[in-house]
């Protein structure tokens, strides 16, 4: 047998390979379709992803879920804030300040000084910015946890400023029999009041 066959046989082998995975996967996502849940790519590092859902609302704690928008994002933890009081504390104990894409570089962050309080995220400077403030106000948010189970509330207590975090939920918007409303922002662009997100946490992970 010479070379140019064992090279055509080698170059058929590689084509039926790619077609039988290619159809495993098609056929791993179709499955998960099939049992209601959808197949979520990953996040590209940095980056949330978010996408509009028509999920139904549902009762959590006495109060009323609605999802807003399926939410997942790779962050680094810039601050960590923890609330007692309040409605707001018993759903979320804890508020995160995440930065991605430059916002997640120590040499870019570290330049801030960053607060948070009264579930308020802050930053100043002295002199300039270490970027734009705009790309500060669209690579950087402060948070507002609500943790779906309690695996999901001890993964978010072993979140430290430093650490990158993977955190998977929904945008929801939270209301109680009282009148009491709390709704989370939709955009990465906005900043001051009512910009912080509200996110139903289902999976997190933190990378020490």
């Amino acid at each position: 047998m010479n070379v140019s066959t064992l090279l055509k046989i080698a170059m058929a082998l590689l084509v039926a390979f790619f077609a039988v995975e290619k159809l495993r996967v098609h056929y791993a996502d179709q499955r998960l379709q099939n049992h209601g849940v959808a197949a979520v790519s990953q996040p590209p590092a940095d980056s949330p992803v978010q996408e509009a859902t028509s999920q139904a609302a549902f009762e959590f704690r006495g109060y009323q879920v609605k999802p807003l928008a399926t939410f997942a994002v790779r962050a680094r933890v810039l601050s960590r804030e923890d609330y007692y009081v309040g409605k707001e504390a018993e759903l979320s104990p804890l508020d995160l300040a995440l930065g991605w894409k430059r916002m997640a570089d120590p040499a870019v962050y570290e330049a801030l000084n960053i607060t948070q309080g009264g579930r308020w995220y802050r930053y100043t400077w002295r002199d300039q910015p270490p970027i734009p403030l705009q790309e500060i106000i669209e690579s950087s948010a402060n948070m507002h946890m609500i943790a779906a189970t309690p695996v999901v509330e001890r993964a978010l207590k072993k979140a430290r400023a430093g650490a990158y975090i993977r955190i998977t939920g929904r945008l929801v918007e939270v209301t109680h029999p009282s009148g009491w409303r709390w709704t989370s922002s939709l955009t990465r662009s906005d900043s001051g009041a009512n910009s912080c997100e509200l996110v139903f946490v289902e999976s997190v992970q933190v990378e020490n």
